[in-house]
């Protein structure tokens, strides 16, 4: 077995990508601090072909090099929205109907594995500051709240990780026939 060459993986370019079906999901970053973190949530979103992410509050936004370190150009690919107020977002999601999803240890909240998307359902996954979560006044305003079953002494993912579970779970049960 060898390993695949770049140009063997026919990848589209930027602007091919634009024109792409993309999965009808945007992820939120709600006051994240780390620039690695929002890079990798670009790189990540770009693997799964979404809409668009939203970036508030005090998370970074592009052109800076630190995101870049991670994102390795998928800030490009990705298109994205700055919103100073994470409501903001919430709001313009509702108005777009968006289904308003936490990625949160929550009261109530339902197993990523129970979580089946209806294919007629626009998606915004928020997910939250790497210390504080979901921010409480957007969990006030939520549809649902998805958690992730962890097994271990941590209380946690990092949202990196977070992230590219809940797109591949979505990814994987959305496309299924």
């Amino acid at each position: 077995m060898r390993k695949l060459k770049l140009e063997e993986l026919n990848r589209p370019s930027v602007e091919e990508f634009k024109s792409v079906v993309k999965l009808p999901v945007i992820v939120v970053l709600d006051n994240v601090r780390s620039l690695h973190n929002v890079g990798s949530a670009f790189r990540t979103s770009d693997g799964f072909a979404v809409e668009e992410i939203y970036l508030c509050g005090i998370t970074a936004q592009p052109p800076h090099r630190e995101i870049e370190k991670t994102a390795l150009g998928a800030t490009q690919s990705i298109k994205w929205k700055y919103f100073e107020n994470s409501i903001d977002a919430v709001k313009d999601l509702q108005t777009n109907n968006y289904q308003i999803v936490a990625i949160e240890q929550a009261e109530n909240s339902v197993s990523l594995l129970d979580f089946n998307p209806d294919k007629q359902k626009k998606y915004a996954f928020f997910f939250g500051n790497e210390v504080n979560g979901v921010s409480e006044e957007v969990m006030q305003h939520i549809d649902t709240c998805l958690e992730i079953p962890q097994f271990g002494t941590k209380h946690s993912f990092n949202i990196v990780i977070s992230t590219g579970i809940v797109l591949w779970d979505f990814y994987s049960k959305f496309t299924k026939s």
